[in-house]
C-alpha cells in the first residue's frame, strides 16, 4: 500500500462538511498526505485541519488548488458547478467531486482549465459524523465507492484509493448515476422514513415512537443479517412470503384509520413484496392471487380446512 500512496502528491479538500470530514480523516489515516482544506466557513475548515496531522486550513479555495495535485470537492451537489467555476485551476490539478448523482459535466470549468476530472462517491451514510469522532473512519471499510473517471490513469488511481480504504470500487458511466443514486436513496433514506412510519404506529397502542424504534431496531438488524447471509430473495420472511392471506387482510384492516398516504405506501410495498415472494417460490399461486385480490379491494376467499402451517 505504501508505494501506491507515495505516488500520489498532496491532497486537498474544498468543503469540510460530513463527507469531507470522513474522507479526509480516512485518507490521512491510510497514509495519504492531506495538506490543505478550505470551506464555506473557516471554523469548519479549522476543525477538519486540526483532526488531520500536517493539514492547514485556508480561506481561499484557489490556495488548495495551488498547493495540491488532487483536490476533492466535498460540497453540496448544487454547489459543485459554482465552486468549480470559482477556483483558478492548474494544468497539474486533478479535480474529483464526491456526489452520487451529479454528472461530471458539473466539473466542466476545471476540465476547460486543463485539469483532469472524476467522481469518487462513498456509498455510505454518515449522519451526524464529526471530525473528532473515532467512528468517522470506521464507517468506511467494507463500503463501496462509485467511481467515474474517463482518464484511465485517474480511474486506476481511484480504484487503488478505494482498496487502500478497504473498500470496493464500482465503475459508473454518467448516464447511470441517477439510477445508482436512486438505489442508494431507496436503501438508506427511504428505509429511515419507513422505520419512522413503522415506529410511529406504536402511538396507536399507547407507546411512543422512541419505544417503537428501540423495539424494532433488533428486527431491522436481523433482517440485514439475513440479507448478508442468505441474499435475495431468500432473506424475505413474513406473512406475504408465507402466503398468510388472513394475516395480510388483518394488516390492511388495521391501517384503515391511518393517513391515506401511509396506507398507499403499505399497499405498494405489499405488492412489491408479493413479487419477491413469488421469486422466492414458497408462496402458492392461490395464496398469491388471494393477496392480490385484497390489494384490489376484494374480500379474501376462506381456505378450505382452515389455515395450514407453513
Amino acid at each position: 500500500m505504501a508505494s501506491a500512496v507515495d505516488n500520489i502528491g498532496p491532497i486537498g479538500f474544498i468543503g469540510a462538511g460530513t463527507v469531507g470530514t470522513v474522507l479526509g480523516i480516512a485518507l490521512s489515516r491510510s497514509g495519504y498526505r492531506v495538506s490543505k482544506v478550505a470551506s464555506r466557513t473557516r471554523d469548519s475548515a479549522d476543525t477538519l485541519a486540526e483532526a488531520i496531522p500536517g493539514c492547514e486550513a485556508v480561506s481561499d479555495p484557489t490556495k488548495v488548488a495551488d498547493a495540491c495535485d488532487l483536490v476533492f470537492l466535498t460540497v453540496p451537489d448544487d454547489a459543485i458547478r459554482e465552486v468549480a467555476a470559482s477556483v483558478r485551476w492548474r494544468l497539474a490539478n486533478t479535480v474529483v467531486h464526491c456526489s452520487g448523482a451529479t454528472r461530471l459535466e458539473a466539473l466542466a470549468p476545471a476540465l476547460e482549465a486543463g485539469a483532469v476530472t472524476g467522481a469518487f462517491h462513498p456509498l455510505q451514510t454518515f449522519a451526524g459524523a464529526g471530525a473528532s469522532s473515532d467512528e468517522v473512519p470506521s464507517t468506511l471499510p467494507g463500503s463501496s465507492f462509485g467511481i467515474e473517471a474517463p482518464d484511465p490513469a485517474l480511474r486506476t488511481r481511484l480504484h487503488q484509493m478505494a482498496a487502500n480504504l478497504n473498500c470496493e470500487a464500482i465503475d459508473l458511466q454518467s448516464e447511470a448515476r441517477a439510477l445508482y443514486h436512486v438505489s442508494a436513496v431507496m436503501a438508506s433514506n427511504h428505509l429511515v422514513t419507513l422505520i419512522a412510519d413503522a415506529a410511529g404506529l406504536w402511538g396507536e397502542f399507547g407507546l411512543d415512537r422512541s419505544s417503537g424504534l428501540r423495539a424494532l431496531l433488533p428486527l431491522v438488524r436481523g433482517t440485514v443479517r439475513n440479507l448478508e447471509r442468505q441474499g435475495l430473495p431468500a432473506a424475505l420472511t413474513g406473512p406475504v412470503a408465507r402466503g398468510d392471506v388472513g394475516t395480510v387482510e388483518e394488516n390492511l384492516s388495521a391501517l384503515e384509520r391511518q393517513p391515506e398516504e401511509l396506507v398507499a405506501v403499505h399497499q405498494a410495498m405489499t405488492r412489491r413484496t408479493l413479487r419477491l415472494a413469488r421469486e422466492k417460490g414458497r408462496i402458492s399461486e392461490d395464496d398469491a392471487a388471494g393477496i392480490l385480490a385484497l390489494l384490489e379491494g376484494e374480500a379474501a376467499e376462506p381456505k378450505a380446512g382452515g389455515d395450514a402451517e407453513r
